[in-house]
């Protein structure tokens, strides 16, 4: 489905140029639960929105169902069926919950139908059908209607760049839920940055990135118990986050 040939991206800085990504290659294939894992500035965010076309490599090439998508735009990669949730969601002032949805599932689907994906995101749908999207929206709120958009499009890849970041424990809970629902009923993929365990948990595949590079790639009960350090675990290894 998504492949990854030789991706590398940089940055100029005062001090010259930075590699944040380096010679990167990945597939994610058919119906895959993929959580992409490591520490902080290692090149996890990067590598999202390079999928999404939000950045461009210097060099390599990203071929989605075997098409070439390298240059394609943010729209044109949507158009094809990625999805992406940022990880600090937009404000929309002026559009509501209700339109957001609309928009996303591509239909005039009736507020009863887009009720449904605010429910699946653990969000009183009567309370926020109406709601505009802004500075009115927690952080919480707004990471979880941006999930609804997500499911409401039910694309080929989806991919979400910590959805973790800025919600509570009780939203953090009803996520897991989600996230295990839609690897069991998304007929597609999906692509998760996060250092939390519990979504660890639910991978099939665990892709481990340092300092730009790939260090592991695997199944989940290979990479797993490396991470969590109940195996040999190379030292820096010991970057998740649990949830109480």
């Amino acid at each position: 489905m998504l492949e990854l040939q030789n991706i590398s991206f940089g940055v100029l800085e005062s001090q010259g140029k930075k590699e944040i990504l380096k010679d990167i290659s990945l597939t994610v294939g058919e119906n895959k639960f993929v959580v992409i894992t490591g520490p902080n500035g290692g090149g996890k965010s990067t590598l999202a929105k390079m999928i999404m076309g939000i950045e461009k490599p210097r060099s390599g090439k990203i071929l989605f169902d075997g098409q070439d998508i390298t240059e394609k735009t943010i729209t044109e990669r949507a158009n094809l069926g990625i999805s992406f949730a940022l990880q600090q969601p937009v404000r929309f002032k002026g559009v509501h919950v209700l339109d957001l949805i609309r928009l996303a599932a591509r239909k005039d689907l009736s507020a009863a139908d887009a009720c449904k994906y605010l429910s699946e995101v653990g969000l009183c749908a009567k309370d926020y059908i109406n709601r505009e999207v802004n500075g009115s929206l927690s952080g919480g709120e707004l990471k979880r209607i941006e999930i609804a958009t997500v499911l409401a499009r039910g694309t080929k890849l989806s991919v979400f760049d910590e959805p973790e970041a800025g919600i509570d424990l009780w939203s953090f809970q009803n996520l897991i839920q989600v996230f295990e629902k839609m690897r069991e009923t998304t007929n597609g993929s999906i692509v998760i940055i996060s250092h939390q365990e519990r979504i660890l948990e639910i991978a099939d595949e665990i892709v481990v990135i340092s300092d730009g590079s790939i260090l592991k790639h695997g199944t989940r009960d290979e990479i797993l118990p490396e991470i969590l350090g109940t195996a040999s675990a190379p030292s820096g290894c010991q970057f998740y986050r649990r949830e109480a």
